[in-house]
This record gives structure tokens, C-alpha cells and sequence, in this order.
């Protein structure tokens, strides 16, 4: 199957699962009528119910089913989906008290039923989730805090809203509609058992260890990982990893890091190169050799080798060029003979990381380099600023090949500033294919 078809079989996957639940309400016995503001609440509220309980589905990490994307294109899917849904489930009680305001009345927990007290807490433990995750940095929430926080909260905001759903009976009351919302929880915790339970218990039969952390350019240190007792895993140059360090896996201590090595070192050897940014991140340097690692692999569409191309237009920003040193140091072990050229933008010349080893990839491929420095040194004769058509215009051949893969990776106003000039200049959207590696 092609990743076209592939990409929309999983497309249509996912609209059937939100969409069925709904086309269900038509089926049986239909409820007693309440007009149209009425149901259009009803379905508002399954809807969104429907909504939540596949985002657990789309964080999963199934390989087969993100192929076609790229996990990180479902992160992000993942992140609007979870606003769109928020937005659906709030609109149901909502339409509901616009309709008839006596309703209101369900908001006080102290007289309400249950179940209606219980949908009231669902809505609640999605504002904070919505909140923590739109705001987690100003909220000075630590990365491994909100991940627990945000699976705790996230799984019983769908039991609550579940019990809601199962206790207003005359929505249910053909006993297979009964089973059929039984069999979709089941399949929702099933997905939370595969996540929490399955996934780290697998994990933990295949460890790996430190074997050497290395200080590069620019607060980044590149950390090597052998596999321990297995044989690791093969993966494609500029896919990443979950890797956990000083936790075991059943821990959520996992973080996602770009893979900066080629594929095939010896050993089983895997590379990240990881900068100090975040709280997990500034401790790196700390690793002791010897350490055991877990890492959750292989991930993403954003490599060479899933992109053939007469050759290669590589545009980087920051940190964002550990997946391209993977591609490039793959074109040097492949001997590669095609015409490529790397822009890479960063603040200052003396912490440009991997400079040395990208000034000698130079010599030995036909690979042309632009530095694009914000801060530039004295009597720096390069490019200055920011990456922009004019600037790449000066660089790229004219006219602007159409034969060649352009792949970016950076922080994200970056990629969309490097989009943007690429779309200027003429570039297909086709052939620009960017690394959203700020997943959280």
C-alpha cells in the first residue's frame, strides 16, 4: 500500500471512530424527542466524548498507523484535536442551559445526581489540561509534572464523562447500544494498559547502556547508547527516539531526542545529541557510563531515505541539526556522489555545534555550506541574520531545481519562516518536508 493510500486508510480509521458513536444515536429505539437544540447537545456531547477517547489512540505510538505522517505531524494533530474536542464537550452543556437556563440547577454538586456531577468534573479536568499544556511554561510546570498530570487527569476526565454517558439510560436503551459503549471503554483502557503496562514491560527486556557522553558546541552533548544483551533496533537516518535515563520505563521519565548518528555502527551503537534546554536536558552532561537507558524507537518520516531526490537542500536551525548530521553522516558512510547544500542558522560562530565535523563532510561530499550567523564575529564575510528568500536565493541554483528535497528542522518560528521563503521563491509544497521536533 502506498503512503498515500496508507495515510488516508488511517484518515478515514480515525473519522469513523469519532463518528460512529454518533451515527449510533439514529439507530434502535429512538429517544424521547426533545427538539432540536436538545439533540444537537446530545450529539455534541458524544461527539466530544468520542474525541477524547481517541486522543488516547493518537498518542499511543503505533507505528504502523503514524507511518504515513510522522509522529510528529500526529503530536501536533493531537494537540489541535484535544482543543477541537474541548471546545465540542464544553458547547454541550452549554446549549443545554441556553436552551432551558433551569438546568442550571445540575451544576451544584451538593443536589445533582451523580452521573451529572460526574460530567461536570470531566469538563473540569479538561480545562486544566487545556490550560496546563497552552500554558506549561509560563505555569513553571516541569516537563515530567505535567506528563503525569496530564495522563491522570486526561484518563478520568473520560471515566467521568463515561459514567455520565452510561447512567442517562434512555440514550442507551437497546441493550446492544449498551454493548457496543462497553466494547469502545474497553478498547480505550486496553489502549491505556498497551501505553502504561505493555509498552515499558517490553521495554524493560531490552535495556540499554551509556557507553559515552561527549560535550559538543553550543550547551549540547552527544550521548551514546548501546544495546545490552540484544541486538537494538535498525532505523532510517533522521528518525528519533523516546529515550529514559535514571528511571525505569514504567516511570513516564521518557523524552523525545532527534538520532544524530548514521545507521549500522558497530555494537548496535545509537547517538543522540541532546542541548541544554529544558529541566531533563541541563542534567545530560551528568551521565555517568555504564548508566542503563531505555529507548522507545524507531520514530518519523523525516529522512533521506523515505525521500529519494537527485539531491538534498538541508535548512537548520539551533538543535535542529542532530536528524540532519544523522542524514549527512549517512551520505558520507553511503559514499554519496550528489550535489547537496546545508543552511544552517544559529546566534554566534563559536557555538555553531558539530562546525569542525560539517566544514569536513564538506571535503569529502559535494556538500555546500551557508552559515547564517545572528550574532557574527569580527571580519565574518558570511550571511547574517535570518534565513530568507533573498538570502537563500543567493545561494540555491537558478532556477530553483525542482528535482531536490528540501528538509528543515529548527525551532518552529524557523521552520515557518524557512517554509514561507522556500513557498516564495517557487519551491513546491511537495517538496518541502519540515521536522516538528518540539512535540510537547
Amino acid at each position: 500500500m502506498s503512503r498515500l493510500a496508507s495515510g488516508l486508510f488511517w484518515i478515514a480509521i480515525y473519522l469513523g471512530l469519532v463518528l460512529a458513536p454518533i451515527a449510533v444515536l439514529f439507530l434502535g429505539e429512538p429517544p424521547p424527542p426533545g427538539g432540536f437544540w436538545w439533540d444537537l447537545s446530545i450529539a455534541l456531547g458524544f461527539a466530544g466524548l468520542t474525541m477524547m477517547g481517541v486522543q488516547f489512540l493518537l498518542t499511543a505510538r503505533f507505528k504502523r498507523a503514524t507511518a504515513p505522517f510522522g509522529i510528529d505531524i500526529i503530536y501536533y494533530f493531537h494537540r489541535y484535536a484535544a482543543v477541537a474536542g474541548f471546545l465540542i464537550v464544553v458547547a454541550h452543556p452549554v446549549v443545554l442551559f441556553v436552551n432551558d437556563p433551569s438546568l442550571i440547577i445540575y451544576l451544584d454538586p451538593l443536589t445533582a445526581p451523580g452521573f451529572m456531577t460526574a460530567g461536570v468534573l470531566s469538563i473540569v479536568a479538561l480545562t486544566t489540561i487545556v490550560v496546563s499544556s497552552t500554558w506549561r511554561a509560563k505555569l513553571r510546570l516541569s516537563y515530567d509534572a505535567w506528563r503525569v498530570m496530564h495522563s491522570a487527569l486526561a484518563a478520568g476526565a473520560v471515566l467521568l464523562a463515561l459514567w455520565h454517558v452510561h447512567s442517562i439510560r434512555f440514550y442507551l436503551a437497546d441493550p446492544w447500544k449498551r454493548h457496543l459503549w462497553t466494547v469502545i471503554t474497553l478498547s480505550w483502557l486496553a489502549v491505556l494498559v498497551h501505553v502504561r503496562v505493555v509498552k515499558p514491560w517490553t521495554l524493560k527486556r531490552h535495556p540499554f547502556r551509556v557507553t559515552d557522553v561527549r560535550a559538543e558546541r553550543g550547551d549540547a552533548w552527544t550521548v551514546a547508547v548501546e544495546p545490552d544483551g540484544h541486538s537494538g533496533f535498525t532505523f532510517q537516518p533522521g528518525q528519533f527516539a523516546w529515550l529514559t535515563i535514571g528511571h525505569g520505563p514504567f516511570a513516564m521519565k521518557e523524552h523525545p531526542f532527534s538520532i544524530a548518528s548514521a545507521p549500522g555502527l558497530p555494537a548496535g551503537r545509537v547517538e543522540f545529541t541532546i542541548k541544554e534546554l529544558g529541566d531533563f536536558t541541563r542534567t545530560v552532561g551528568n551521565l555517568e557510563r555504564g548508566a542503563t537507558a531505555w529507548v522507545d524507537a524507531p520514530y518519523g518520516a523525516f529522512s533521506i531515505d523515505r525521500l529519494p531526490a537527485e539531491g538534498y537542500v538541508f535548512l537548520a536551525g539551533g538543535i535542529g541539526i542532530a536528524p540532519i548530521m544523522s542524514m549527512l553522516r549517512t551520505l558520507v558512510a553511503r559514499g554519496d556522489r550528489r550535489s547537496h547544500i546545508l543552511f544552517y542558522a544559529y546566534r554566534t560562530w563559536e557555538r555553531l555545534t558539530f562546525r569542525e565535523e560539517l566544514e569536513a563532510m564538506a571535503e569529502t561530499l559535494d556538500l555546500r555550506l551557508v552559515f547564517v550567523l545572528e550574532e557574527p564575529p569580527e571580519g565574518w564575510t558570511g550571511e547574517t541574520g535570518r534565513i530568507r528568500s533573498n538570502l537563500l536565493a543567493r545561494h540555491l541554483p537558478e532556477p530553483i531545481p525542482s528535482d531536490r528535497i528540501y528538509l528543515v528542522c529548527g525551532p518552529q518560528p524557523m521552520i515557518q519562516a524557512s517554509e514561507r521563503a522556500l513557498r516564495a521563491l517557487g519551491v513546491p509544497l511537495g517538496r518541502i518536508h519540515s521536522e516538528l521536533f518540539n512535540l510537547v
